[in-house]
């Protein structure tokens, strides 16, 4: 049998219906599009065996996972020893800055601080290069930052915590580009731009892991302010959990065709990995399992579905979720390669 490296390789330069695949089992391809998560430090016995069967595109760490650089850097090196298929494992934590910092040390500025500097954009190009360093130096090679979302008022949902840069687009545009660019190009490390088409506008309430949320705003704003910032050129964008009403008033932005396929997709030409919210999030209550809600968002076109709730059987939930709306029809073949495509390069691309 040839290696799940040599079969996803494949993958990238052509398309054959799943039931065909010889060499990739379809739960391998449906394991390429969940990131796993687990509680306290040492990664179980189950997400080991995930990785080893190829059944896994990567993992999620939180401050409960990390004790320190040196113990968290010999857990990435576990993981890695796991990983037999020769690509690369997708090893990501939020390492924005200021209050949102899973490890210790940089960049210890907020982005509201970075936008309020004397030198904002060598700021912000300072924190994209040493949070890169320090994901790098412990084995990391994804981080979900910056935030680009745009705050209206002080003391809002994203002021509140300084999450971020300004109340400007323009503003907020140039310095997540500064932060990405740096990041990317001088340490390797993907950034993930997040949280399409924006929360900036969300009172200090509104907060899509515990409640469901709609946001009023016009297209026109969503476009002109929102959106904006979409062109930093992170390899990643991670789709909000709120609904907008100008898009879609019926579903979540990451669960919406139109959100992604149509406007983010289509309008500003993405064509990098998207990636959910946590799947467990309280803004998608109505929308049932962690399998159903996987599905739904698979299916919407997200490529990445993040379980992020320190349980490796949510992981596996949201793989047998996909594989068994896979074999039944209710997931698309060819969208569904095209996403495991995007993923590989992704990986291939951070080795």
């Amino acid at each position: 049998m040839k290696s799940l490296l040599a079969a996803l390789l494949a993958l990238l330069t052509s398309y054959t219906p799943l039931s065909t695949h010889a060499t990739v089992p379809s739960r391998q391809l449906a394991g390429q599009r969940v990131i796993y998560s687990y509680a306290g430090l040492t990664p179980p016995e189950s997400l080991l065996a995930h990785i080893r069967d190829g059944e896994a595109a990567g993992v999620i760490f939180f401050k409960e996972n990390i004790a320190g650089p040196d113990q968290i850097r010999a857990v990435t090196a576990q993981l890695n020893a796991a990983n037999t298929s020769g690509v690369p494992l997708l090893l990501m934590t939020d390492q924005e800055g200021g209050l949102v910092r899973r490890l210790p040390g940089a960049p210890e500025l907020s982005q509201k601080q970075i936008g309020q500097s004397a030198d904002p954009v060598r700021a912000a190009e300072e924190a994209g290069t040493t949070a890169g360093e320090n994901l790098r130096g412990v084995g990391m090679n994804v981080n979900l930052a910056p935030v680009l979302d745009v705050y209206r008022q002080p003391g809002d949902f994203m002021d509140q915590s300084q999450r971020s840069y300004s109340t400007d687009p323009a503003v907020v545009a140039v310095l997540s580009r500064g932060f990405v660019t740096a990041q990317q190009r001088i340490t390797g490390v993907a950034a993930t731009a997040k949280h399409f088409p924006g929360i900036g506008s969300a009172a200090a309430q509104e907060n899509t892991d515990a409640v469901p949320v709609t946001l009023n705003v016009p297209l026109q704003t969503l476009r002109t302010v929102d959106e904006l910032p979409y062109t930093a050129g992170a390899k990643l964008i991670m789709l909000s959990w709120a609904v907008y009403p100008a898009l879609d008033a019926q579903r979540p932005a990451g669960l919406s065709p139109t959100v992604i396929k149509n406007e983010l997709r289509g309008n500003l030409h993405f064509s990098g990995v998207t990636v959910s919210d946590a799947i467990e999030a309280g803004a998608l209550q109505a929308y049932g399992s962690t399998a159903q809600r996987s599905v739904a968002a698979a299916g919407a076109g997200v490529d990445l579905i993040l379980c992020s709730a320190r349980d490796v059987r949510q992981g596996e939930d949201a793989v047998t979720g996909m594989l068994n709306a896979l074999s039944g029809g209710q997931l698309d073949e060819a969208d569904f390669t095209a996403a495991v495509q995007r993923v590989t390069s992704l990986r291939i691309g951070l080795g």
